[in-house]
This record gives structure tokens, sequence and C-alpha cells, in this order.
């Protein structure tokens, strides 16, 4: 029989990664988030590192359905409430599945939207207030904060207006059968007004997490201020 302090002296010697950083992009729909989403993942594996890219709603495979059914316009009638406990229900196994075990193995998580997201659109589009959202995340979610969060500020009517014509693009498709995912952008500009003063808000109570960069420009910009960004909070050497 082998040593058995020996072997447990082994076991705690394994090098253990060091924890990974979650960073978050969020804005109005049409803002352009999977376009930076995509520029930011391709910088920082120029810089080496290990990057898990994901979204919400989404994100697994029950995360998905949960997204079929929120996104889609024959979703008819749903409580505002409801809506909530979807979206939480789809963090909850986003986090189990994904990005807890690749932040403990030391990667980088780039997330298309996380609780800001449902703090701004069920929070404030939905007008249920943020105090239900957030307590849900403490208990669901067991309050889990990104590292740091791109907060991509746009023209509230331009934006909507973008998100609708893609989602129309998208849902016929080269054979008509693609996602119909135009649920939210049939909302009021009044609701999307609603959620970006919930974003500003979310901005203002924690500025040493939200960063707000003004996404009203060419793509190209609004990377080189998140780029920017990214060398300062990351200490990313120049490349």
């Amino acid at each position: 029989m082998g040593d058995s302090s020996t072997s447990e002296r082994r076991c705690y010697d394994l090098p253990v990664p060091p924890p990974g950083k979650f960073i978050t992009i969020e804005g109005l729909d049409g803002c352009g988030k999977s376009t930076q989403l995509t520029m930011l993942a391709t910088l920082l594996h120029a810089h080496g590192m290990e990057v898990v890219v994901t979204r919400e709603p989404g994100g697994t495979v029950m995360g998905e359905k949960i997204r079929k059914l929120l996104l889609d316009t024959a979703t008819l009638n749903l409580s505002p409430f409801a809506e909530l406990a979807l979206m939480f229900a789809s963090r909850a196994q986003h986090l189990k599945e994904v990005i807890e075990p690749a932040l403990g193995q030391g990667k980088t998580v780039l997330c298309d939207r996380f609780a800001d997201s449902t703090e701004a659109y069920q929070g404030g589009g939905r007008k249920l207030g943020s105090d239900p959202v957030r307590a849900l995340h403490r208990v669901l979610c067991g309050n889990l904060q990104p590292d740091l969060t791109i907060l991509m500020d746009s023209d509230v009517a331009a934006s909507v207006e973008r998100a609708r014509q893609r989602n129309f693009t998208r849902a016929r498709g080269n054979d008509g059968g693609g996602p119909d995912e135009n649920r939210f952008e049939q909302e009021s500009r009044g609701f999307f007004t609603r959620v970006r003063d919930a974003y500003c808000a979310i901005a203002e109570r924690e500025p040493h997490r939200v960063v707000v960069v003004n996404a009203r420009g060419p793509a190209s910009e609004t990377h080189r201020q998140i780029a920017l960004i990214m060398k300062q909070k990351l200490k990313l050497s120049e490349r």
C-alpha cells in the first residue's frame, strides 16, 4: 500500500487555476452587442486568454428552449412574473453548467446579457422594480456578480429599429425557417425608454463594475473604446 500522506500531499500540491474573469455586455436590443462580443473575444484570444462566449437567455440546452419560449411572438399573454421566473430558471442552469465551471477553471467568460438585463427589462420595462429581481438573484444565483460589465448606451429608436429589422430578416432566412425572436421588439418606445433608464440607474449605482460605452457610432469606434477599457481593467499589454 502506498503512503496515504504522500498521496494527499501530491493532491494538494497540484496547481489550482486562478479564478477566471466574468465579463458581461449589456444594452438595448439592436445596439451591436453580438458584434462587440465577437470582436472582444478575438482581442482576448490574441492576449493568450482562454475565453468562453455565451449568452442569456440561453447558453445551455434547457436555456435555449426557454429562450425560444420567451422571445417567440407566439408566446402571448405571458405574465411579467412568469417571464421573470423563466429568465431566472435559464440563468440558474446556465451558472451551473457553463459559467461557474469555466470560472473555476480560470477561463474568461464573456456573456451577452446577465442579471442586469433582467433588472432593466423586467424590473424597468415591465415595471416590476429592482427589488424582486435582486432578491431572486441572491437566492437563485448566489448573488454572483460580473467582474466587469460593458453597458453599450445607444439611441432607443435607432436600436429598436435595427433589432426589428435584424429579427425580421433572421425569421425569414433563406428558407423562411429562421427563429422568431421578435416578441420584445414589439414593445412600445416607452417600454424601451424605461429599460434604458433602468440600465443608467444600475451604472450609477455600481460604477466600480459597470462601464458605459457610447455605442451610437461605428462598430470600430465602439470596439476601440471597449479595447481601451479591457487594457485598463485587465492590464493587457500592447499588441
